[in-house]
């Protein structure tokens, strides 16, 4: 899987950056890709910083960097999320998407998950693109976290969703490099209209207690990951 590129959609964004970091510091090949290359470009830049100064982050436009990579991660926020998806759906199709989306309002009591037409943003990301192999993952961990110093974040579990059992490989092995472990299968992706919004409860927890709280499961024993597993 190292000698694979991924790509994340969105990797200009605080979570997206912070998958980008995770991914390339555990060997990982990435490009960060945005609607404008040169924001792309940018934002590769940060993370080679913050990687010493390495060069092991590259950058495209969005389309270039999906139509390029086997594995997509799409951290992007779901206003325009739609039309996103409809615009990359050639440069989509067959390929492992890992949907990071989180549909989520905020008003003056704090943040709250919108109702989405097709039940979730990653189920609207699967009616857009069928051919696409579509894992729900990565909604839970904190844009701050995943960009901190820390060595690794064992102490979080990511809940992945997903109906076709390759992509859940897939993802699971992308859940270890960033976490130190494998991602915890959740259920069908029908389930991430409960996971998604989630994210608004752990976003209200952290706000009360000035943390950066995550979810961590008890009793259930994850096997070890393959680390040599044929994403294509």
């Amino acid at each position: 899987m190292e000698e694979e590129r991924i790509a994340i959609i969105g990797g200009t964004g605080p979570q997206g950056r912070g998958l980008a970091y995770r991914l390339a510091r555990s060997g990982r090949r990435v490009v960060i890709g945005s609607r404008d290359a040169e924001r792309a470009e940018q934002g590769a830049r940060t993370v080679n910083e913050r990687l010493a100064g390495t060069e092991s982050v590259a950058w495209a436009e969005n389309r270039e960097a999906a139509a390029g990579s086997p594995v997509v991660i799409l951290a992007v926020p779901y206003r325009g999320h739609s039309d996103l998806v409809q615009s990359l759906a050639d440069a989509l199709a067959g390929k492992v998407i890992v949907s990071c989306c989180n549909p989520l309002g905020f008003d003056r009591r704090g943040p709250f998950g919108l109702d989405v037409p097709d039940g979730s943003a990653a189920e609207e990301l699967q009616l857009l693109v069928p051919e696409a192999r579509v894992v729900g993952a990565f909604h839970h961990l904190s844009a701050v976290t995943l960009w901190s110093a820390k060595e690794d974040l064992a102490d979080e579990d990511v809940l992945m969703v997903g109906d076709d059992e390759h992509a859940l490989t897939v993802a699971g092995e992308l859940c270890a490099a960033v976490t130190g472990r494998p991602g915890v299968v959740a259920g069908p992706l029908r389930l991430a209209r409960q996971l998604e919004p989630l994210t608004a409860t752990l976003i209200s927890v952290n706000k009360r207690y000035r943390t950066q709280a995550g979810v961590r499961l008890v009793g259930v024993n994850l096997p070890e990951m393959d680390q040599d597993v044929d994403i294509a």
